[in-house]
């Protein structure tokens, strides 16, 4: 990927992926495929000023939970909470139990359903409960989980937009990225950022830390992909609701795995 076409993967990705003020100046398929590329690093970023705020925190007297909470909040407010609000949606669209054309119309609306609200609460209180033992055993440790779930989080929107995953609608933000991304590049991208947890998880944690670590991604993006298939069965395909989804899945995820052991 050349300089240009690079910056502006890197704009898509953080335009669409955070609220940090970022222009998006391309929406072409080739502009689609290089921040869907370079989505993990926008997961890089957020998870960064997670967990700072978090260790700060910590570090200026406040128990682990706190840290904790300002952990998870701090990307559901760079989101503007749209990866949470595609995963009630997702949830209400699932849980319904409707044919496809139905479930998408329930998604589409702007009420949350019983479904939503129970899968918010129950994937808020995990992420809460994983980032306060972390942050109990350290604030390297907390940084390190927020960092690595917000990266395992948009990683599965990095595999999510392969090749041969189809858009369920023809418009939105699931279709503008549906396929985009070759399967060798997601798989590249996705072993670039295993390597990399593997590295940071044994810095911080030792040996038992970067295994730990490791296996907090695979089983994110794993999880995530039993998401997908299920999503691509039930509605046809992927929308921007799946893709939040499937960021929130991933992250709830890898901060669970990280929390055992």
């Amino acid at each position: 990927m050349s300089k240009t076409p690079l910056l502006h993967g890197l704009r898509f990705a953080f335009g669409t992926l955070t609220v940090l003020p970022v222009t998006v100046t391309r929406w072409d398929r080739e502009a689609a495929r290089g921040g869907m590329v370079c989505a993990p690093l926008a997961g890089v970023a957020v998870g960064t000023l997670a967990g700072l705020l978090g260790a700060v925190l910590l570090l200026l007297g406040a128990g682990p939970l706190t840290a904790a909470v300002a952990g998870a909040a701090v990307p559901a407010v760079l989101t503007r909470g749209l990866h949470l609000d595609g995963l009630a949606d997702t949830a209400d669209g699932l849980g319904s139990g409707k044919p496809a054309e139905d479930a998408l119309r329930i998604m589409k609306q702007s009420d949350i359903g019983p479904f939503g609200v129970i899968t918010l609460v129950l994937v808020l209180l995990a992420q809460v409960a994983a980032l306060a033992q972390a942050y109990g055993a350290s604030w390297t440790r907390g940084l390190l989980a927020a960092v690595v779930s917000a990266t395992a989080a948009r990683l599965a929107l990095t595999l999510a937009a392969r090749d041969g995953v189809p858009a369920a609608r023809p418009e939105g933000l699931g279709a503008a990225v549906a396929g985009v991304v070759p399967v060798g590049g997601a798989l590249a991208v996705g072993l670039a950022v295993t390597a990399a947890a593997a590295a940071a998880g044994t810095t911080v944690s030792g040996l038992d830390g970067g295994v730990r670590t490791v296996a907090s991604v695979v089983l994110a993006v794993a999880a995530a992909e039993l998401l997908l298939r299920h999503c691509v069965r039930r509605f046809g395909g992927v929308t921007g609701d799946v893709f939040g989804g499937l960021a929130e899945t991933a992250a709830t995820t890898a901060l669970v795995v990280l929390s055992l052991g």
